[in-house]
């Protein structure tokens, strides 16, 4: 049966069988989600979200990323789940478009400050947190996303529920218990995609994860196949699932080994796009007024997630290849400030980005792109991009994930000095009480 053998694979599991390339890259992808949220924190979605919060959240026991306030460590894992997604520059594993950490760290961090536990039993945790969730996505790939569902928040949940099962010491049966009651709020709409809401699933998959597992702690039963039965996850909301990978190398092969950090807040489709564009500019740039045409070639997931002329905010403008050929061109970069409201509207950007076409062009993965610029003269610039910047084939370095997190933290909260909380992270294997680590997180 999957679901007792994924249940049971969690709670056997032993931090000293974890290899240390995989310790590693769990630190790698917690330094990478904090520093999102940090980013996150003073954006509206946030704002609003936790003040619409703060009157029901008790008691006040878990540091809010970026902000004062302490909130219930289930709210607290709502809220910085949400943050650390908001920008849509968290982390992505490759073929199934999830972001994994967002679901998966916070409510870990938020529960340390109710129920003591080590660096290294959080990270282990969020390993085999993050191994569910993204083995979840693979059968269900790419069925799951394509029909619309948001595939972070419907499988993110599962992995928060087997990762603070695994710090709770659930047993076999209760994990399982867990695993069901994770089931039991999956959701998350492709249609959100753009707007506020499509962080409010990556949040409550946070919260509902934790919540799973501490029902599960109190006696609350799931049923016995919440993954592969008649009327359960994989069948409801999978294509033709694939059933066998699902346990197939399970301890062997690690989904976290594969995770990618992005370069830009965007969409992952528009990491070699606006790679293709950087490239171009730097080799021979020419007024906006002297192209007449750009045309985006790539994968089909390109068209299809990011093909968006007429955005009209800064959230939107996350997944338009329009937006992002426009900033990248004129502003010769991509960062949180190139994807806020003011740029979208500005009279330069919307000059530009109405010369931007989208096409498929066979060949491509989603980490490649082509980018032609048409000028007035008739003559044309072309770039093609293998492998984007953060990408599995060009990843981005240790260094360059701190520098990410430093000015993610100075766009969001300003005056806030990362370099403690930083170096406390990446020693995370070595802390004796993570609570103390995340509390560090606080602004102000």
């Amino acid at each position: 049966m999957i679901s007792r053998s994924l249940s049971r694979f969690v709670v056997d599991s032993q931090w000293r069988d974890m290899p240390e390339a995989l310790r590693h890259e769990a630190k790698r992808s917690v330094v990478n989600v904090i520093g999102t949220a940090l980013g996150g924190s003073s954006d509206d979605a946030t704002r609003r979200a936790a003040e619409t919060l703060a009157p029901f959240s008790s008691p006040a026991e878990s540091t809010v990323i970026g902000r004062r306030e302490q909130m219930s460590c289930l709210d607290a894992a709502f809220t910085n789940a949400l943050a650390g997604n908001v920008f849509d520059f968290d982390d992505t594993h490759p073929g199934t478009i999830i972001h994994p950490s967002a679901p998966v760290a916070p409510p870990l961090f938020a529960f340390a400050q109710r129920h003591s536990m080590t660096g290294a039993k959080l990270l282990h945790a969020f390993i085999l947190g993050v191994e569910i969730e993204c083995r979840l996505g693979n059968a269900i790939s790419p069925f799951h996303y394509k029909k619309g569902w948001h595939i972070t928040a419907t499988c993110g949940v599962f992995g928060a529920a087997a990762a603070i099962g695994k710090v709770l010491g659930l047993d076999e049966t209760r994990m399982l218990w867990a695993l069901g009651n994770a089931s039991a709020q999956s959701c998350g709409l492709v249609e959100t995609l753009g707007t506020m809401a499509k962080s409010i699933g990556v949040g409550q998959s946070a919260r509902g994860g934790l919540l799973a597992a501490l029902l599960a702690q109190n006696g609350v039963e799931g049923p016995e196949l919440p993954v592969e039965g008649p009327r359960g996850f994989l069948q409801v909301m999978g294509g033709e699932p694939d059933f066998d990978g699902l346990t197939e190398g399970l301890g062997q092969r690690w989904e976290l080994l594969r995770n990618t950090y992005k370069p830009y807040p965007c969409g992952v489709v528009l990491n070699p796009v606006i790679d293709a564009v950087l490239a171009l500019r730097e080799q021979n740039f020419v007024p906006p007024e002297r192209i007449a045409g750009i045309r985006v070639l790539g994968h089909p997931l390109l068209g299809e997630r990011a093909d968006r002329p007429a955005v009209t905010t800064g959230r939107e403008a996350q997944v338009s290849a329009q937006h992002a050929v426009a900033v990248a061109w004129l502003d010769g970069r991509a960062g949180v400030t190139e994807f806020s409201d003011a740029r979208v509207r500005a009279a330069d950007v919307l000059a530009l980005r109405s010369k931007v076409s989208v096409g498929q062009a066979a060949g491509h993965t989603v980490d490649g792109a082509r980018v032609e610029i048409t000028l007035s003269n008739g003559g044309v610039l072309d770039h093609v991009v293998d492998a984007a910047r953060g990408s599995t084939d060009n990843p981005l370095s240790d260094a360059e994930i701190s520098e990410k997190f430093r000015t993610l933290a100075a766009h969001g909260c300003p005056g806030f000095d990362p370099e403690p909380l930083l170096t406390a992270l990446w020693g995370l294997d070595e802390a004796l009480d993570a609570g103390s680590v995340i509390a560090m997180a606080a602004s102000g």
